[in-house]
């Protein structure tokens, strides 16, 4: 007893001790943390000193020195509080992230360094213009508001107004504008310099745009978003856009009232008006945009109703309208919390009742097809009647008793004799008495996996698809008729519609929607990529274009007949692209370093090489086709000369001078000159052939320019919006007779100014249709469309210069 008490005594000892022990440590680390804290502070209140000090001398040295565009450059690199020169990739997303700032919390002056590396160790996600949007409605959202506090706190510091309005300097003949509190000086055509006035209005462009023609359809996360109209036209969505697409004519119309993605898509009973449910955004001024409904004529393309702004949150997930009252009602699903249920006389756009459907995710929601007044919701355990008794919904449970539950039922459809069809997650289909909750009928392991999608023809025929890519028909007693595969390609079976005729239509988890007979064959009508879009080049003589994305897969279309020529699939995620003058061959850039050469006829491998194990942000022939040029991710421009056509490359070597990641490139009109930007903001000039910087400013200023893609430079610095934060604009494009610019940003918009574009905030045409940021922007070879890519929304859009 004595030993066991002089243990326990010693064992409290020491739990006190070492309880002591670690008590002390953590006072130390706080202090220590403290002092960190404090000596950070120091830090960036002197920088902040210095950094006013590098703008007031940097403007005494240009009145007194003639000495060329190396003048800023020295003093830009001091400027970000960048952790090292490997990749740079500090772009300022938060608020204190550019210069330093005295009033920025003591928290925020590490973050830049953290963030960059995290962002650019991942593969879909990169910091700066050329990656870096996480999902298209939160991103953007952080996006605008990161730019909006950076305007804000670029106004708190020292020479306030200043700071935002671009200068004019006429002796040295440069306009210095500034990116977030950031001085870029650009230097103009020398012939320029007597006549240019800052104050001069620019105008707006001599064309505009008209949306031509919409690639894609969404099918990876979305159900119930296909139907054939009466009028022969399909209608699904994509990004915000839902398409009117008649095959047979081969003509697309297209409703744009949406302003963010859409997620859902109901058609009335008269099969002309239709209801489509959109995400919350953010506009590009940074006002939170409210999901809603949006319901509309498919003939006239007139909006007629708009329901719920203010009501709904998150997103719209399921809607049906009614079919037996005439369709005066429809019920909503939102993406809250609790997936509220409403039920709206969309006529009146009152609202009838709501009630809280499940805390789980909600996949279908149908009006049963002879009473109005009763409701079936299915989703994630869950399958629910609703009946409408007084304005309150009242919920009976699916009871399962002997049948196992399954996790998910995730489609919904009626019998003729009003019985409700259920499929589920463990590849059963279920039938449910009409009038009850209770199974009628089973059929146990229809498909191997979900079953996604359930479609009650006209003749009585039931169709499901599935994961397994099956799609089975049965009869009325619920006995297998045929089943056939859907090939590979193409992806497991999201949703079934009926078509003309025999003919049934399907979209798939891969984005396609296909067309044909439940014993043919199908053919695709529409696709496009299934993870985030990069890359686009315009073929130099054709009227082609080709895609690539992070999907792996590098696409040639045709623009006239708007189909793909051939698609192939790489071994890496792929960033950018480019064509050979010739047209003979295309070069494509991953994201690993690696870049290949692909014959534009027969999509066969010319030559593979590895720069670095980096992104490659851009593929820039010369256009006299000599010299290839290639940005990358680790701050390098690696060139190579090109023979035979573009079928032999050679490296010539690298050029080294960014001390960030590179965004985008031009050549001169000579092919003898080479201009850069980068992720923190320089603008460089190069003369490839022996990979040496240009520092003269008297060599550079006039020379032309065979593109413009750079965001950085005099001819463009007029599409700068205000408060932009530098990473707004992702991609530009002057059109090749020279009077447009367009460009692609990152609130979902093509915007259209004239060429030149050198006077600040110069006015454009606007355009929507992309839900996400747009990723590249570029005309075809004749000027007569544009192609634009949508990142997230992984959508491709064909506009119409008129």
């Amino acid at each position: 007893m004595a030993v066991a008490g002089l243990l326990r005594v010693a064992d409290d000892s020491a739990s006190a001790a070492s309880s002591m022990e670690v008590t002390d440590r953590l006072a130390s680390l706080e202090q220590r943390v403290q002092m960190q804290e404090d000596e950070i502070q120091l830090l960036k209140s002197a920088l902040a000193d210095v950094v006013r000090r590098l703008n007031a001398s940097e403007e005494q040295q240009a009145m007194l020195t003639r000495k060329g565009p190396t003048k800023a450059r020295p003093m830009m690199a001091a400027l970000p509080l960048r952790p090292t020169v490997n990749n740079g990739t500090v772009l300022p997303k938060k608020g204190s992230g550019t210069l330093p700032s005295p009033s920025g919390s003591r928290r925020d002056a590490p973050a830049p360094a953290t963030k960059s590396t995290v962002k650019r160790t991942s593969s879909s996600e990169h910091v700066g213009p050329q990656g870096r949007k996480e999902s298209a409605g939160d991103a953007r959202g952080n996006r605008t508001r990161a730019g909006s506090t950076g305007s804000n706190s670029s106004g708190k510091k020292a020479s306030e107004s200043k700071l935002k309005e671009p200068v004019f300097n006429a002796e040295e003949g440069y306009v210095k504008m500034y990116l977030k509190g950031r001085p870029i000086t650009m230097y103009m055509p020398k012939d320029l310099v007597d006549t240019y006035s800052l104050e001069a209005k620019a105008e707006l462009p001599p064309k505009k745009l008209k949306l031509d023609w919409v690639y894609g359809y969404r099918g990876r996360d979305c159900r119930s978003n296909l139907y054939l109209l009466p009028t022969g036209e399909t209608v699904y969505f994509i990004a915000s856009v839902v398409v009117l697409y008649n095959v047979d004519e081969q003509l697309q119309r297209h409703y744009t009232g949406h302003t963010d993605d859409i997620k859902c898509l109901a058609v009335h009973p008269d099969k002309i008006t239709i209801a489509t449910g959109q995400v919350a955004g953010t506009s590009s001024d940074g006002k939170q945009l409210a999901p809603h409904v949006r319901i509309w004529d498919s003939v006239s393309l007139n909006t007629l109703h708009v329901l719920g702004t203010g009501f709904f949150d998150r997103a719209l997930v399921c809607l049906a309208f009614a079919k037996s009252n005439g369709g005066s009602s429809l019920c909503v699903v939102d993406d809250s919390n609790d997936h509220v249920l409403s039920v709206w006389d969309w006529q009146r756009e009152e609202r009838l009742a709501e009630v809280k459907c499940s805390n789980e995710s909600v996949f279908a929601a149908d009006f049963h097809p002879t009473d109005a007044n009763i409701i079936v919701t299915c989703g994630k355990s869950h399958l629910y009647f609703w009946t409408l008794e007084r304005g309150t919904l009242v919920k009976k449970q699916g009871l399962f008793e002997k049948q196992e539950k399954p996790k998910f039922v995730l489609c919904v459809t009626f019998s003729e004799n009003g019985d409700a069809i259920t499929g589920d997650s463990s590849g059963n289909i279920l039938v449910w008495g009409k009038g009850t909750n209770r199974i009628s009928h089973a059929i146990q392991g229809a498909h191997e996996g979900s079953i996604f999608a359930l479609c009650m023809l006209r003749n009585g025929t039931l169709v499901s698809g599935g994961k397994d890519r099956r799609l089975v028909s049965w009869d009325g007693n619920y006995q297998q008729i045929q089943a056939i595969e859907v090939p590979e390609l193409y992806g497991p079976v999201r949703t079934v519609a009926e078509g003309r005729g025999e003919s049934v239509l399907i979209g798939t988890t891969r984005n396609y929607v296909l067309q044909g007979s439940l014993d043919g064959e199908f053919i695709p009508i529409t696709q496009t990529h299934t993870d985030e879009l990069w890359g686009l080049a315009i073929h130099p003589l054709k009227h082609h274009f080709l895609t690539c994305g992070h999907d792996k897969h590098v696409c040639l279309w045709d623009s006239v007949s708007h189909q793909p020529i051939w698609t192939k699939t790489m071994e890496d995620a792929v960033q950018s692209s480019g064509f050979h003058p010739s047209g003979a061959v295309v070069a494509i850039g991953t994201q690993t370093g690696r870049w290949l050469v692909l014959d534009t006829e027969t999509k066969d491998l010319v030559t593979v090489h590895t720069d670095g194990n980096e992104q490659l942000s851009v593929m820039r022939f010369s256009p006299d086709g000599n010299f290839l040029a290639i940005g990358s991710h680790d701050n390098y421009i690696y060139i190579y000369a090109v023979a035979e056509n573009g079928k032999k490359y050679s490296r010539v070597g690298k050029c080294s001078g960014h001390s960030s990641f590179i965004t985008h490139l031009d050549w001169s009109v000579d092919s003898q000159y080479l201009v850069s930007n980068s992720g923190d903001y320089e603008i460089l000039y190069w003369i490839p052939s022996v990979c040496k910087q240009v520092v003269s400013v008297e060599t550079t200023r006039d020379i032309p320019w065979a593109t413009y893609t750079c965001t950085l430079g005099f001819h463009v610095f007029g599409l700068w919006p205000d408060g932009s934060d530098g990473t707004d604009i992702n991609a530009v494009c002057r059109s090749h007779e020279g009077r447009l610019l367009v460009t692609g940003d990152d609130f979902g918009k093509v915007h259209l100014f004239a060429f030149p574009c050198s006077q600040f905030r110069a006015p454009s045409h606007i355009y929507g249709g992309h839900s996400s940021h747009v990723t590249n922007v570029t005309f075809l070879f004749d000027d007569s469309h544009l192609v634009s890519t949508g990142g997230k929304d992984m959508s491709i859009m064909q506009w119409r210069v008129v």
